[in-house]
This record gives C-alpha cells, structure tokens and sequence, in this order.
C-alpha cells in the first residue's frame, strides 16, 4: 500500500510531482522515489511514496524501472505467486520477491491483458519509454483510489484529490453537483468529483496518453457481466461453496512480510474474518472500539464490546480495545481533511482511531470485513425493502392509521433515544414507495422536496440529475432477483463511493494498510451465484454467510443482531456539537454563500432537539460538508463560487 502521483506532458511536471508526492507522504512513510524522461516536446514524471509490506528490501522500491518500463504502484496482488510461477516458467529472472516486480513483468509480457488477470487491490501507472505511452489502471471493485485532472495534452493524477487541489494552487473549482449529490448520500458517488476539472479513474478500468497526444479509454471488467454470470449459475444450480471461498480470500489476503492483525467488532463478518485468520495465524492480534457508557445508553446501541471479547477468547486472539471518547470538535475537521471529499459516515472516525493504535503498536496491515453487506445483503434497508413489499399489501386505511400514530411518537427524550421508533419512522418514510425510489430512499438522506428546500432553488435540475444518475444504475442490468439488484447497485456505488472511500483515507492517514478480503473478484463471483432468497430468508438477512460462518463461528455469534460500525451521533449532537451546529446555521459558509438555506437547515436543528425526528445523522453531514468547504475555498485565499 502506497502513494503514487505524476504528470504527463505537464509543465513544470517535475516540481509538480515532487510536491504531489509530498502531500501523499503519509500514505507511503516508509521510503521515497523519482522517475523521470523526457517525453518529445515535454516529461513524464512518476513519483511515490512507500508502506513496505512485501519485499522490505530496496529490491521493493518504486517507481520501478526495468528494461524501458517505470511503473508506480499502489497496492497488493494476492495472486502475485501464481503469476510469478507463470511468468518465471515463461523465462522472466526477478531480482526480488515484491508483487511490483511480477506486475512490471506482467505488463510487459501482456499489456492490458494482464488486467482481469489481476487478483487484487490496486492503482498504477506505467510508462513505456519506447512508445512514450503512459497507462493508469484501476482495480476491479474500486478498493484503491486514483485520481486525474487533464489540461490540454498534460495530466496529472495521485492516489488523493487533496494533492491534486494543493499543486493547482487553488484554481479548481468546487463541483456543485458533486455537492448535491453528497447532500442526498452524504458521500460523493464515484462517478463524480468534488472538484469539477478532476475525475475518478472508473473502478475496473484504464486509461492511456499516447505521445501524438491521443487520450484512450477502456473497461477490462464489468461488475454487471459478473452479476449476470451469477444469475446463470444459480439457474443452473450451481452453487459455490461460499465457505471456502471466504477462507480461501483470507487466506490469500494474509500474505505479507509484516504482522496482520483484524478489525474485530463482534459481528458476523468481522467475526468470520477473525476465526479464519486466527487458524492461519494464531495468537493474531484484532483491535475493537466501545463508546463511553453515557452516550451508549443515550444511543441505545448494542453491546457489540462483549462479542468482541468472546470471539477473541474463543479463538485465542490478541484483542486491544479502544474506547472512542473524542474531543470530536477537534477530529472534525482532521477526519474531513483526510477524507478528500465531504463523506458524512462518522465510521471513518472509528476506522482512524483503530489504525492509529494499531500502528503505534507496530501493526501496519489490518483485515476489515468491508463489502460483505454489500454483497450478501446484510444491511437493514436491504431486509426493510423485502418487508415493505409486504407491507404494500396491508390494506390502504390500516397503513394510513399505523403512519399516524408512529410520527406522533418521539424519537428521543433528554435521557434516552428510542432505536425502534427512529427505525420505524424511518421504514414508513419509504415503504409505499416504487421499489428503485424506495431503496434509493432507504438509504439517503432526502427525498426529492427536502433536498430542493435545503438548498439553492437554481440547483432543481442538478437534484433531478442526480436522482436519475441512481434510478440508471439501479436499473443497468436484467436482473429478475430484487435482492441482488439491490447488492448489485450497492457494489457499484455505495461499496465504491462510501465504504472503500472512508477506509482507504481513513486508514492511509494513519499510515496503515487495510485489506478487505470479502471484496475479492471471487467472493464476488460467488456472492452473485446465490439467489437472493438464500441471502434474507424470513427476516433473516445474510443468511447464506451466516450458514457458511457457523462451520467455525458459533450459533450465537453467527445469527446475532446486526451491530453498528458507527459512532453515537445524537448524544455528540446534543452535547459535544451542540455549539457548533448553532455556528454552521447562523454564519457557516454554505448558507452565507446561498448554497443552503438558513430556514430549512435551522427547522432540522428544531425538530432534531424536539425528540420528534432524528435528524442527527443529516446535521452531522452538513458539519462534515460545511469543514470540507472551508477548506476547499480557502487554498487560495479567496473565496470560491458554488
């Protein structure tokens, strides 16, 4: 895991990288590298910074160059030594033992080919010093980051967008759609960017600048196909062995000349991670969080703390645990410097405080059990669209009557939240819906006439572009299975925009590697094979996983109630941020500047006080989105325009 950066045919391309590189020194505290060559009328410049966790050696370093080839590259391939076998049989000698190396030679030998051959998390660039031709290529499920902004015939491109922002000097501008869009989320899809001259390089696609100046594009792996491709195989009846596959990825996930150790937070998938690694690994170190008891009880949330403790006894694992007490006015505007864009999911602090402890421990690689909600639909609002089909056929009079009488009941008093309350308010909010717009709205923040009454009344169209940008993916494949189209959409935008976002910079801010065995092109395989009514069965969700883990986890543990990896946002909004949510309505920036309206943001603040909604997690958003502005119109000096 690393930081790389570089121009194209940029000016001053050399000073250039050399600052984008420094920015990215967190990412890569462990070594430093330069590569350049002149490129006709101009340079190619690559830059990197270096987490050694394979090949600790100088044979590792990066960028590395090889016979007319450079490359930097920022991730781990866990098929590395089945390439290597390969390539090694085919004649090719390796100086070293680092999967750069095999990648390097892979390219050579198979160009983009070599692409949906890789096994891995990863984000590159190559040069070819005989064509003068550079390619960027990104991982299949988006799990490393890549970032480019293009100007004429020159680019730039770096592992964060705050790089890209600090060499600019402030002259790119805030992308007010992107904004939006983050509102409605409270994370930037991945087909958007908060600034609008820069871009994502698509998850499981390339890009190539050739010397005459010709930009191409292409996609070498589509998580739709492999959707489809599952889709047959269930009809076929041919289900994997998804326990296997799950060990198998773990396995493969541990390789790594440094200690691994787990996040562990007493649920299912982290739990599942743990056993298995802890066979591969015994005595294996995991690293849990608790809150203080106060805000536990305002919060009402499960005692996750005590499965934690049992598994890690269970299975002879090393658990540390952290209790989250944060000055949080404090972490607020590091975690929304860190994060790139405005992501709202106070899990990124979790995530930072974990790794930050493993690291000062000397732990540099940590397995999450990220993207198996995703995929085997294990969230709630997954379960609560199965349910509200149901609930559409309870006549008309009976649903009006149970809508009534629950918006009437609080969500909170001055002492305690009431979790079953806010969860019910939340299902009706959506349950009568279509079913696109009903799972859209599971899961955002507003529907379409709140989001037009927070914000700038000339930014209507960009609401409805980005609700169409939703209702497209949701419906881009030939599904018949509602449950898998749920996970499907879930994979290519919340997996990707969300989750994988806040872990990569979250963790990479703490100068740790954070490996996500569940997100691997075979679990994914597998994952789609199963029919969605293997995955909730009754009001079970997960259940295939579920099955699959109680070959090692117990019963107890596997069909526990899912817990939260978030963070006890009412108890911080009623007392720790109280102060300054009262900042942001009165003379924040956004509503001095008209993006949000004074009225609307100031009626969230009441009724959230009130008891009679729950709009903590929306407040803790607009905080999140009201710092990263701040920051992002500032760099120059000046203010900017939305």
């Amino acid at each position: 895991m690393c930081g790389i950066a570089g121009t194209y045919r940029w000016p001053d391309g050399k000073a250039v990288t050399d600052r984008l590189t420094d920015v990215l020194a967190h990412r890569g505290p462990d070594g430093a590298g330069r590569y350049s060559h002149s490129l006709g009328d101009g340079e190619v410049h690559l830059g990197h910074r270096r987490l050694a966790i394979i090949d600790l050696s100088g044979t590792g370093a990066q960028p590395m160059v090889s016979d007319g080839l450079a490359l930097t590259y920022n991730g781990e391939l866990y098929n590395a030594p089945e390439l290597r076998t390969e390539l090694a049989s085919a004649g090719v000698r390796f100086r070293g033992t680092s999967d750069t190396e095999v990648l390097l030679e892979a390219w050579r030998r198979w160009g983009t080919d070599c692409l949906p051959r890789l096994r891995g998390m990863f984000a590159f660039a190559v040069f070819d010093e005989r064509t003068g031709e550079l390619v960027l290529a990104r991982d299949q499920l988006g799990i490393k980051p890549l970032f480019l902004l293009r100007r004429g015939t020159g680019l730039m491109f770096a592992s964060e967008l705050k790089a890209l922002a600090a060499v600019t000097d402030g002259s790119l501008k805030v992308d007010h759609a992107a904004l939006v869009a983050s509102l409605l989320y409270y994370w930037v899809p991945d087909s958007r960017c908060a600034f609008r001259e820069a871009e994502k390089l698509p998850p499981g696609s390339w890009l190539r600048c050739r010397a005459d100046g010709r930009v191409e594009r292409g996609t070498y792996w589509n998580l739709r196909d492999i959707a489809h491709e599952g889709r047959e195989l269930a009809r076929a009846g041919e289900q994997p062995d998804l326990g296997a596959v799950v060990e198998e990825s773990t396995r493969r996930h541990m390789l790594s000349d440094v200690p691994v150790a787990t996040f562990l937070s007493g649920g299912l998938d982290s739990s599942y991670l743990t056993a298995l690694a802890a066979r591969h690994q015994p005595g294996i170190s995991a690293y849990t969080i608790g809150f203080r008891a106060e805000d536990t009880k305002f919060e009402a949330m499960p005692d996750d703390l005590r499965y934690a403790r049992q598994v890690a006894e269970r299975y002879g694992v090393d658990l540390h645990e952290i209790e989250i007490a944060p000055q949080v006015t404090d972490l607020l505007p590091r975690m929304t410097h860190h994060l790139d864009e405005p992501i709202g999911d106070p899990a990124a602090i979790n995530t930072y405080l974990i790794c930050s402890a493993a690291r000062e421990a000397g732990v540099k690689v940590m397995l999450s059990g990220m993207g198996a909600d995703e995929l085997f639909a294990g969230y709630r609002k997954h379960l609560a669209n199965v349910l509200a089909l149901r609930y559409q056929r309870v006549p008309r009079p009976l649903r009006r009557g149970l809508s009534r009488t629950v918006d009437r009941l609080p969500v909170a008093t001055s002492r305690r939240g009431y979790r079953s309350v806010r969860f019910a308010k939340r299902f009706l909010s959506f349950a009568d819906l279509p079913e696109e717009t009903a799972f859209r709205r599971s899961y955002t923040m507003y529907d379409r006439g709140e989001l037009l009454e927070l914000i700038d009344p000339d930014l209507a169209g960009t609401v409805d572009d980005v609700l169409t940008e939703h209702a497209d993916t949701y419906q881009d494949n030939a599904l018949d299975d509602f449950v898998n189209r749920m996970c499907l959409t879930d994979a290519r935008m919340f997996l990707p925009g969300l989750n994988l976002a806040y872990t990569d910079r979250s963790s990479m801010a703490a100068s740790t590697e954070v490996r996500v065995p569940y997100v691997d092109i075979e679990v994914v395989r597998a994952a789609f094979a199963v029919p969605g009514d293997r995955k909730i069965v009754g009001r079970q969700g997960k259940v295939v996983l579920k099955e699959a883990a109680t070959s090692i986890l117990p019963r107890e543990i596997a069909y526990r109630p899912k817990g939260l990896f978030s963070a006890p946002l009412r108890a911080w909004m009623s007392r720790d941020l109280a102060p300054l949510v009262r900042e942001v309505v009165n003379d924040g920036v956004l509503v001095n500047s008209g993006f949000l309206r004074r009225d609307a943001l100031a009626r969230l603040v009441a009724e959230d006080a009130s008891g009679q909604r729950d709009f903590s997690k929306h407040l803790w958003h607009v905080l999140t989105l009201e710092y990263w502005y701040r920051g992002a119109t500032s760099g120059s000096g000046r203010s900017q325009s939305v």
